[in-house]
């Protein structure tokens, strides 16, 4: 007959070995996680093309077909939101030989961009005219990016990825980083400057800025490059990191771009 003393021993053991158990589960799960997690960052270092597109996916949907074909009527950037009806993209007023500079007074530091008017003509003209009107003044840098691709993120008046100017602008020089490798990328090197955009043809405002080479697909429209001083403050805020230590989201240091202007070099 077993005592009581022998009971409370056998349901004690019982218990430590379902707690062994549990344990045992535990750190199986937790390997079978971190696997997933290094699959996941080959994935975004081999610039997966879905996970790129979200993650630098723009604001705005595409254009009318009469917008796409470049239609003169002057568009009004305040009307940003979705339910506003799609505009045409501004008339084209650059000189498409020249060589234009856009400069941003950011709070991060000062940053020059080349743009390349003869071979993202449209962008570029974009540029100007936003500049002009003074859109980007006041807005923040959203979304920092520090692992799988290296980019900070602005150009969007509502701070949260969604905003735009209510037009679009076609994608060009997507073969200017050259041909796609066999997975599917191109390299985008430090100090470029391209176009978020939610598909073809869909480029608003969001612009990214790149501060290590990364590779991406081939889907963005690379439109200039920013100086050395320029890059040097981006990496400040690139080591300063992410909210909340995730790899992708709003940077830990704000940045402002307290005035944009865009002038013929």
């Amino acid at each position: 007959m077993v005592s009581s003393d022998q009971r409370r021993r056998q349901l004690a053991r019982e218990k430590y070995l379902r707690q062994q158990q549990r344990r045992v589960e535990a750190r199986h799960k937790a390997r079978r996680n971190t696997v997933i997690a290094s699959a996941l960052a080959v994935v975004l270092a081999a610039g997966g093309a879905v996970w790129a597109s979200v993650a630098l996916s723009g604001d705005d949907s595409p254009a009318s077909d009469s917008a796409a074909a470049g239609a003169s009527a002057t568009p009004d950037p305040k009307k940003s939101e979705s339910a506003e009806p799609k505009q045409p993209e501004p008339a084209m007023s650059i000189d498409k030989k020249a060589a234009y500079a856009m400069a941003l007074k950011t709070s991060a530091g000062d940053i020059t961009v080349t743009m390349d008017a003869a071979k993202a003509p449209h962008t570029v003209n974009s540029f100007k005219y936003l500049a002009d009107k003074k859109y980007f003044d006041g807005t923040k840098c959203h979304r920092l990016t520090t692992s799988g691709i290296y980019v900070l993120q602005c150009g969007d008046p509502k701070g949260d990825g969604t905003g735009g100017p209510g037009y679009a602008i076609p994608d060009e020089n997507l073969t200017g980083l050259g041909k796609a490798k066999e997975d599917g990328t191109v390299t985008f090197p430090k100090g470029t400057v391209a176009m978020a955009n939610a598909g073809p043809g869909t480029g608003g405002s969001q612009f990214f800025l790149v501060y290590k080479d990364t590779k991406l697909p081939p889907n963005y429209t690379p439109f200039g490059t920013f100086d050395a001083a320029g890059v040097k403050a981006v990496e400040a805020v690139a080591k300063a990191g992410v909210q909340g230590g995730a790899q992708d989201g709003a940077p830990q240091t704000a940045v402002t771009i307290e005035k944009a202007t865009v002038s013929k070099k």
